[in-house]
């Protein structure tokens, strides 16, 4: 069993990015995106990386100056990057009984094809550069009846998406890879 949980016929590909500029802004699309190991993707939500660390010297008297980072809403949590399958687009836009949902509708930061999602729960896998270790499913908000209309919420429900925490930062870009690292890396 552990063998077909880790066996895929090709890689997927990033097929979209989003980020929004505060909680309940416009979901904006960008070709690439820097993301950060403390923070998730840069400009998300308006994170910012943190600030760099400044080492004591040890002299005595020394003053430790107050960083100027706010804290980070959900931190190096579990929900830092949240990934939304591209093949369940026409199937949320049927059940919803719309001609067509765009990934922006859906507020989720990275649109994946080619590979399943789901099977990348409690897994590492690598997006371009970067590695994500997929922490559990993303779960449709009452968001879903403003932007699809009535039923909306139930026509996302089992094609949410998943989250993801960020093991290794660095940048994506439209059209990278997605590749199954390690199986049972997430807890």
């Amino acid at each position: 069993m552990h063998e077909l949980r880790t066996t895929f016929p090709r890689a997927g590909r990033l097929e979209w990015i989003g980020l929004r500029e505060a909680r309940r802004a416009p979901v904006r699309p960008v070709p690439e995106a820097e993301v950060h190991p403390l923070v998730g993707l840069i400009g998300d939500h308006g994170k910012v990386a943190p600030p760099r660390l400044r080492a004591l010297t040890g002299e005595p008297g020394e003053v430790v100056a107050p960083g100027a980072a706010q804290p980070i809403p959900g931190g190096p949590g579990r929900r830092q990057v949240t990934l939304l399958q591209a093949e369940h687009l026409p199937v949320i836009a049927a059940l919803a009984g719309l001609e067509e949902v765009r990934p922006e509708a859906l507020r989720r930061n990275l649109l994946i094809g080619g590979i399943p999602l789901l099977a990348l729960k409690n897994a590492r896998f690598r997006v371009g550069e970067v590695v994500l270790e997929g922490t559990g499913e993303c779960h449709p908000c009452s968001r879903m009846e403003e932007t699809l209309g009535e039923g909306g919420y139930n026509a996302v429900r089992g094609h949410g998406g998943l989250t993801a925490r960020v093991i290794s930062g660095g940048i994506i870009r439209v059209g990278d890879p997605v590749v199954f690292l390690e199986a049972g890396a997430a807890g």
